[in-house]
């Protein structure tokens, strides 16, 4: 039975790739402020998450599945980052997923099991330089995601992806020349950045069925990088 799939910014990068790869075998329906590259037979809401009520979109009664993508990788020193630029990491990251969430309550219950998917960062788990802002912001994630499942088991299932460094239009000051991706790449035991179709195919197993026993998990999609040491 097709599912109706919501991408809360799914027109690029990782929300783009599970788009892809959902699109044969469910209702996929992609909210987002640009309407560019929208695969054909997706329906496209433009939504600003930051903005906008979620509630005011004309969307099925029942949602059986959330991907939450909207983020941020600020990346600075903590003597360089104020606390306004704390804020607002907060509030793409994690103070609009909250009234996204809260604006689909009541169609996310009209599902037999809703599967939720939020996005965490391989640095909440492993401390790393420079990554203040983006580590509370994505812990904060990580924290409300294991809540909510909880207070909606079995209603929900709710489940983290925390990927290391990605390849996507928002890393790519990070990887804009060959050498800085082999840096990269050197950073982790399976030495290669990460693909958007990596974190696609760990999305589209949560979606579907094969996991309906699995919820309040983070599942570290980082090649290896937050539990081995191989250096």
């Amino acid at each position: 039975m097709q599912k109706n799939i919501l991408l809360i910014g799914g027109s690029y990068g990782i929300g783009a790739s599970i788009a892809n790869k959902l699109k044969e075998n469910n209702n996929v329906i992609i909210a987002s402020r640009s309407n560019e590259n929208i695969p054909k037979g997706i329906t496209h809401h433009t939504f600003d998450a930051l903005n906008e009520d979620i509630s005011t979109l004309d969307l099925p009664e029942n949602i059986d599945g959330l991907v939450y993508c909207p983020g941020s990788i600020n990346l600075k020193p903590f003597k360089m980052m104020s606390p306004e630029i704390f804020s607002e990491d907060m509030d793409v990251n994690f103070h609009s997923l909250v009234r996204v969430v809260h604006g689909l309550l009541p169609k996310l219950k009209n599902s037999e099991q809703a599967s939720l998917i939020f996005f965490s960062t391989v640095a909440v788990k492993v401390g790393m330089p420079f990554h203040t802002s983006v580590a509370a912001a994505k812990g904060a994630i990580e924290g409300f995601a294991k809540a909510l499942a909880a207070e909606y088991a079995p209603n929900f299932r709710v489940n983290v992806i925390a990927p290391s460094l990605t390849d996507t239009s928002l890393a790519s000051k990070l990887l804009n020349s060959d050498s800085k991706k082999e840096k990269m790449a050197e950073r982790h035991p399976l030495k290669k950045v990460g693909t958007t179709e990596d974190i696609a195919a760990m999305a589209a197993f949560l979606l579907n069925d094969d996991s309906k026993w699995i919820t309040g998990q983070v599942f570290g999609v980082d090649g290896g990088l937050s539990t081995l040491n191989t250096h």
